[in-house]
C-alpha cells in the first residue's frame, strides 16, 4: 500500500487522515474525497472546503487549479450540506 503522501499530500494531512481511519493512498482513492472530508470535519471542525478540493485533486492526480468549475460546484454543494 502506498503512503498518502504519494498522492502529493503533506505529512500533516497524512497524520490527520490516519486519525480518521485512512491509512493509504488506495484507501483514500476508494473512500473518495467527500467521505474523507466528512470524517475530517467530524474530528477537525475547522476543516475548510479547500481541503476537499485538495483531496479531490490528489485523487485525480492533478493540480487543484485543474479541477473544473462543475467539479468545484458539486464539491461545494456537498461541503455546504455537511
Amino acid at each position: 500500500m502506498a503512503a498518502v503522501t504519494s498522492l502529493g499530500l503533506g505529512k500533516t494531512m497524512e497524520k490527520k487522515l490516519h486519525s480518521v481511519g485512512i491509512h493509504s493512498a488506495e484507501e483514500l482513492v476508494n473512500i473518495g474525497s467527500k467521505e474523507a472530508v466528512f470524517r475530517l470535519k467530524a474530528q477537525y471542525p475547522n476543516t475548510c472546503i479547500v481541503i476537499l478540493y485538495h483531496l479531490e485533486a490528489a485523487i485525480r492526480g492533478v493540480e487543484i487549479k485543474q479541477l473544473d468549475d462543475a467539479c468545484k460546484s458539486e464539491l461545494k454543494a456537498y461541503f455546504n450540506k455537511i
